[in-house]
Order: structure tokens, then C-alpha cells, then sequence
């Protein structure tokens, strides 16, 4: 048998261990020509091999569908052994998908943003089984979901096979949404996998390749270098940015024959890019785009999608105008799933864009079932619907007024179940539910302050004015994932002691704190080495600082190490040599 040298041992050790369980501190000596390795391994705790078959039988099943954010995190925080978790998603990894522009134009290769879900799960003290199939069927009454196998089957032919749950957790995100436009689907590329990434990347270089054809007229190689970016939100803006420095910085020296006619539009339909950003990252963004020569048509809706031409109208007059087109890139939003939509009509939740469930991320009418990511959002509930019930509860001497002392007694409940009171109070600078009242009964002191439940109707009559619906981002899903997965890990404990809100409905409190969604802020790298970003408290920064911020976010939240070197020795590579131009 061959011995291994030492680093070939603690390279082995390296992978098959996560980073949890060990640290590697490496430390160069300067001046004495050597280095010194410390390497530490501490085991993992013993795993499910030792359990007992017949201890199986007494877990509940938790069957995951998807490895996108939301499952992945699920996943990555659930720490109780007492469940069987079976995943099932037709791709088997993780892709970090905030970078999928970057793969399209050889910013960042492919492999480096992507994680095995088995690697994931590996030493996890949790019985994980992955498989790779597609659910095509969720059966709610009778606990089930049909799946079909994504690889070719055996001799017998079987690819559809079911699955029981005790608890069923849905993450299987969106598609793209193409509005029903004709020709999009067929003439469009997509932008939500990282099969669509690196399509996209064969078909930019393919469209240089037939440009240099010499049989082609000057007219048909602007045809075939025309960009077109349908949707001005944070992918298309990103993908827009991408392209340009891709086509100025590599491709105009491998290609200097055609550099003059190459042109990148941006369509956006309402009035600007980046809606959701603040104005001056808007501002600037437009400015940026018009001052470098990226075409940005706001105010323009496509209205149909040919192989060689592009159709729009204009939102405020109405017309209607073409453009010839070499290569579409779609990105308007998010598609509901039509295993979704099956679900849905099972569940009567048919009035609805996606699914509803409850502030404790339960779908709405299944106890058992969870949703969370792009296929879901939270139908929070209003406090008008309950103001009677609130009332009732918080008069504890039941005098049919409400006094301030009653109401500061109930006050962390009410805000903890309905997060719009707190959001209008902020926004209009109120402290407390207390400053609220007195607002409603005029100018009196505090200790006179005393109200019936019409009074305190009107006081709280435009609090729902405030309900948001959550961002479909990774950072909504990736918080929902680790919020049900601390609910799983605490459930029995949960069950003793209760430490949700008070049930105004009902007796008793909560098993859990409502899902609170945590906003850290957002980026919109513009190209050029320079990013805009705004973070919580309205702070706003654009420029090249900004963009360093940015490589040590998403360096930071690469799912593995090994991920995140690869990202960061890509990020280095393309400084040095330039982005890879041969669209493999």
C-alpha cells in the first residue's frame, strides 16, 4: 500500500472534513526560506450509523423539496437528530445565484458558485438523504409527493416514485416570468439557473463568431451584435454592466473588425431602472448607462419576441416600434411553478400569485406543510381583523375601556404579532402605542387617557396601511431557511413552553416568535469596478469603494471554503488576464 506524504494526508483530511470540525492556521516564515502547517481535526460526534433500525420508525419524516436559498439554509441550521430528512430537487447543489451574471461573462466560472448538496449535508449529526428527481405532485391529504426520477432509470422503466412526510418543506423557488408574451419562451434566454448563465455566455461569443463571417453585410453584423436587456431590475442592470465591461475590456481586442458595432439596449417598462433602490442609485445608474453607451429605454413594454426582431410599445403614447436583435435576454420577475399551481387549486388558494401561509411560515389550511423562498409569501395578518379580539384581551377588568396601564401590559404582543404597528409608528415618529393613543384622544396627559373600542379603532384604523409584501431575494429566503430550522430544532420545547405572542384569539401563547425578515441592504454592481449600495439607516454609497465592499460580502457568504477560494482566485484571475473568451 503507497504512503502518503504529509500534505497529501492533511490535503485528504482537508476535504472529508468540514470546516466546523477543523482549523488550519498556516504561517510563512520571511527570511528562513520555510513555513511552519499546524493542522487540528477534531471528530465529528458519532453519526446515524449507530442508531437502530427500529429507532428509524419513531422520527418524523421531513421531506425538502429544492436546494435553492431557502432549502439549502433549512438544511445548512438544522441541528436535531430526531428527524428523517429525505431532499429531493432535480439539480444536486447549491448554486450562489447573486453571481449568475458574473458566470455569463467569464467573471466567474461556473464551478466556483456551486456546492454539492451531499458536501453540505455530509457531517451533519442529522439524517439527510438527497435524491435527485423533480416533485410533480404534492398530495396534502394522504401526506405524499409523487416525484420522477431526473437520470435514466433501469431495465424496468419505473421513473415515478411517492414519498411520505410527516412535515413537508416546499422551497422550490420560481420561474421567469414571460407575461404571455408570444416568442419569448422560444427566442428568449432566461437568467435564473446557471444552465442559463452559461448559455448565455456560448451565445454572446457565438454572436461575435457569425458577426466576423466576411459573407455578412455591415446591416446583418449589427443585427447580430445587438444586445437587448428586457427588465431593468438588479439582474438586468447587473447583466447590462457585465456585458459592457465584457465586450470593452476582452472581446474589442479579439475582435476589432466588428468593435464599432457592437450595441447593448436596456428595456425597462416603467419610468426607471432599479426601482427599488433609492433615487440617487437610480440617478446615477441612468447616468453611468447613458455616459458609456448602454441604450436605456424606459417607459417600454415588449409586446412580442421574433427570431430576429424585438417588438415594443410605448407606455405613455402607445407606440409601437421593432428592433432587429441578436440576442434577448430575459428578466422581468418571477413565475409561479406549475407543481405550485397544482398545489394551490388542491388547497384553494387559486385567487392567489403564489403561495400564502401564516407569519410562522405554515401554508395557509395545512398545519404540516411549510413554504418558503420565491414559491411563497407571508399573508400577515391585519389588525383590524382582530381589533375586538385585542380589545377583550387587554381589558383585564373588563370595564369596556382600555386604560394606559392595561395597554402597556399588552404592548410587546401586539407588536410582536402585527410588525406594521411598529412600522407606523416609526414612521411617524411615535415611540409607543401609548403616543398612538394619546394622538387619537387629543391633548390629554397620559394618566387621563382612557378608550372605548370605537375610540380604539380609530386609533389604530390605518396601521395595515403599512403591509409590505417580502422581496422575492436570496436574502428573504436564506433567513426564512434558518428561522424554520431553529423552529424544527426547538419543536418539542416549543410544545412545553410557549414564547410566541399571546393567541388574541385564543388561550394560551405561540409556540414561536413570528418570522421577522432582517433587511442588511442590497448592492447593484454598475460596471466599471464600481457598485452602488444601500444599507440600512438610508445610507447610500457609489463608486469603486462600494464595489470592494461588495467582493467581500459575496466572498463572505459563499456557502463552503472551498467556494469562496474559488471565487476570490477567479475575481483575481480575470484582474490579470482578462475574462475567458472561448464560451466554453
Amino acid at each position: 500500500m503507497r504512503s502518503f506524504s504529509f500534505f497529501e494526508r492533511a490535503s485528504r483530511a482537508f476535504r472529508d472534513n468540514p470546516t466546523a470540525s477543523k482549523l488550519l492556521v498556516v504561517v510563512a516564515i520571511s527570511g528562513g526560506g520555510g513555513g511552519l502547517l499546524a493542522y487540528s481535526d477534531s471528530k465529528p460526534p458519532e453519526g446515524l450509523n449507530a442508531i437502530a433500525a427500529s429507532e428509524y420508525k419513531n422520527k418524523k419524516r421531513v421531506v425538502v423539496l429544492g436546494t435553492g436559498w431557502a432549502g439549502t439554509s433549512f438544511l445548512k441550521n438544522l441541528k436535531n437528530p430526531s428527524y428523517d430528512v429525505q431532499v429531493i430537487s432535480p439539480r444536486n447543489y447549491f448554486a450562489f445565484t447573486p453571481l449568475l451574471p458574473s458566470v455569463t461573462c467569464g467573471t466567474v466560472e461556473a464551478r466556483s458558485i456551486v456546492e454539492p448538496i451531499r458536501r453540505i449535508v455530509k457531517k451533519k449529526n442529522v439524517g439527510i438523504h438527497f435524491t435527485e428527481a423533480e416533485c410533480i405532485s404534492i398530495d396534502p391529504v394522504n401526506k405524499k409527493v409523487y416525484c420522477q426520477f431526473s437520470q435514466d432509470t433501469n431495465s424496468d422503466g419505473k421513473k415515478e416514485f411517492s414519498v411520505d412526510y410527516d412535515y413537508l418543506v416546499i422551497g422550490v423557488g420560481a420561474r421567469a416570468n414571460t407575461f404571455n408574451i408570444p416568442g419569448v419562451v422560444e427566442n428568449a434566454h432566461f437568467l435564473k439557473e446557471v444552465e442559463d448563465a452559461q448559455r448565455i455566455r456560448r451565445s454572446v461569443i457565438d454572436c461575435f463568431e457569425r458577426a466576423n463571417l466576411p459573407t455578412l453585410s455591415d446591416e446583418e453584423r449589427r443585427r447580430i451584435l445587438h444586445f437587448v436587456i428586457v427588465g431593468g431590475g438588479p439582474t438586468g442592470v447587473e447583466f447590462a454592466a457585465e456585458l459592457h465591461d465584457y465586450v470593452n475590456e476582452d472581446l474589442m481586442n479579439l475582435y476589432p473588425d466588428v468593435k464599432k458595432l457592437v450595441k447593448i439596449t436596456l428595456l425597462e417598462a416603467t419610468d426607471h431602472i432599479l426601482n427599488m433602490f433609492d433615487k440617487r442609485i437610480t440617478a446615477f445608474a441612468e447616468e453611468k448607462f447613458k455616459r458609456e453607451g448602454i441604450d436605456v429605454k424606459t417607459g417600454s413594454a415588449v409586446v412580442k419576441v421574433s427570431d430576429k426582431e424585438i417588438s415594443t410599445k410605448a407606455i405613455k403614447s402607445g407606440e409601437t416600434s421593432s428592433m432587429p436583435y441578436g440576442m434577448v435576454v430575459w428578466s422581468t420577475g418571477i413565475g409561479t411553478r406549475p407543481l405550485i399551481m397544482d398545489f394551490m387549486q388542491k388547497i384553494s388558494q387559486t385567487n392567489r400569485r403564489v403561495l400564502a401561509t401564516d407569519e410562522w411560515l405554515r401554508v395557509e389550511g395545512c398545519d404540516n406543510i411549510y413554504a418558503l423562498g420565491d414559491c411563497a409569501t407571508i399573508n400577515q395578518r391585519k389588525v383590524m381583523e382582530d381589533i375586538a379580539a385585542i380589545f377583550k384581551k387587554a381589558d383585564k377588568d373588563e370595564s369596556g375601556t382600555l386604560t394606559v396601564k392595561e395597554m402597556q401590559d399588552a404592548i410587546d404582543d401586539v407588536v410582536e404579532r402585527y410588525p406594521q404597528v411598529e412600522l407606523y409608528l416609526k414612521n411617524n415618529q411615535m415611540e409607543s402605542i401609548v403616543d398612538l393613543l394619546m394622538h387619537a384622544k387629543g391633548d390629554k396627559t397620559m394618566e387621563s387617557i382612557e378608550l372605548n373600542i370605537e375610540e380604539f379603532k380609530s386609533a389604530l384604523s390605518k396601521v395595515d396601511s403599512q403591509m409590505k409584501n417580502l422581496p422575492a431575494t436570496a436574502q428573504v429566503a436564506a433567513q426564512q431557511g434558518s428561522y424554520l430550522a431553529d423552529c424544527f430544532n426547538r419543536m418539542e420545547e416549543a410544545e412545553r413552553n410557549p414564547e410566541g405572542p399571546i393567541r388574541f384569539r385564543g388561550e394560551g401563547r405561540h409556540r414561536f416568535r413570528p418570522f421577522r425578515y432582517k433587511h442588511f441592504g442590497q448592492f447593484a454592481p454598475l460596471g466599471g469596478e464600481q457598485t452602488a449600495a444601500q444599507l440600512p439607516g438610508d445610507w447610500v454609497s457609489i463608486g469603486h469603494s462600494s464595489q470592494w465592499l461588495w467582493y467581500s460580502v459575496y466572498a463572505s457568504k459563499q456557502v463552503s471554503w472551498r467556494t469562496r477560494a474559488l471565487v476570490v482566485s477567479d475575481w483575481m484571475r480575470r484582474f490579470v488576464y482578462g475574462r475567458d473568451s472561448s464560451g466554453i
